[in-house]
């Protein structure tokens, strides 16, 4: 944290209340840049993210898949790889900087809360986009999958897009989880929602009532909304599962300004 940018980009929060656009960016891009180096430090953390998407794409995928398998798999584990990065990241991390101090030094700091979230989702952005590539290029080299030019880049988009609402659900978890619960918590809520959202096994090889019960889950309309672009085994229309998604951002941001509130209130 030595660095000539974060002297300049401290030196300039510290006596000036308003900070310009150039300055806004500065401290930024440097809350991203740290927040990605210590999150590709973390073996721990690296390694399984990367692997287990991929290997499970290339046994189910790419061993066992077939046809159209090859291509609504691609987009199931997909989902499944980028909603690990956002969770843990956030609902681990954040459980852990909380309770070091970490949080509270940046509450107290210069520079504004929103910087260092700001930094956390775009960690978990590029991390996402890391296993985006990876999948895309498995399914492409030993699975088989053409796909137009722009189905590629769309369903890349909406992996992309589709980490935000894990991000907002991993700070809650992060913001209310102690250190040591947060791992197993975290690991509870990620695997059975990637189930029971359809990730592994499709959502219609599930017992009737765990597909209704599918539609509470943001994972079953996350990977709708990636089925719709590949044009596999989507439903009617993307507009429900849209409108589901930006209801469960809405939830997740107000249940993590007041835990957020909360945790304040508690160190005053």
């Amino acid at each position: 944290m030595n660095s000539p940018l974060h002297q300049q980009v401290t030196e300039s929060t510290a006596f000036t209340p308003w900070l310009s656009v150039r300055q806004r960016l500065q401290l930024l891009a440097l809350e991203a840049r740290m927040d990605a180096l210590s999150l590709f430090r973390t073996p721990g953390f690296v390694i399984p993210s990367l692997i287990f998407p991929v290997m499970f794409y290339l046994l189910f995928g790419v061993l066992f898949g077939q046809g159209g398998q090859n291509v609504y798999l691609l987009a199931s584990y997909g989902c499944f790889g980028v909603m690990g990065p956002a969770l843990f990241n956030f609902g681990v991390n954040v459980a852990n900087e909380r309770t070091q101090g970490w949080l509270a030094m940046k509450q107290i700091a210069p520079a504004p809360v929103s910087a260092y979230i700001f930094g956390k989702i775009c960690s978990s952005l590029g991390f996402a986009l890391i296993i985006i590539v990876l999948l895309f290029s498995v399914a492409a080299i030993f699975g088989g999958v053409r796909l137009e030019t722009h189905i590629w880049l769309g369903l890349a988009a909406v992996l992309m897009l589709g980490t935000v609402p894990f991000c907002l659900f991993g700070l809650w978890l992060g913001l209310t989880l102690s250190a040591k619960a947060a791992p197993a918590t975290v690991n509870l809520i990620y695997l059975p929602m990637a189930f029971l959202g359809g990730l592994w096994i499709p959502i219609h090889l599930l017992p009737a009532a765990l597909q209704q019960f599918a539609w509470a889950l943001p994972s079953y309309h996350f990977s709708q909304l990636a089925y719709q672009v590949v044009g596999v085994k989507a439903t009617a229309t993307s507009w429900p599962h849209l409108l589901a998604i930006l209801l469960f951002c809405l939830v997740m941001v107000a249940l993590a300004t007041r835990a957020f509130r909360q945790t304040t209130n508690t160190r005053q």
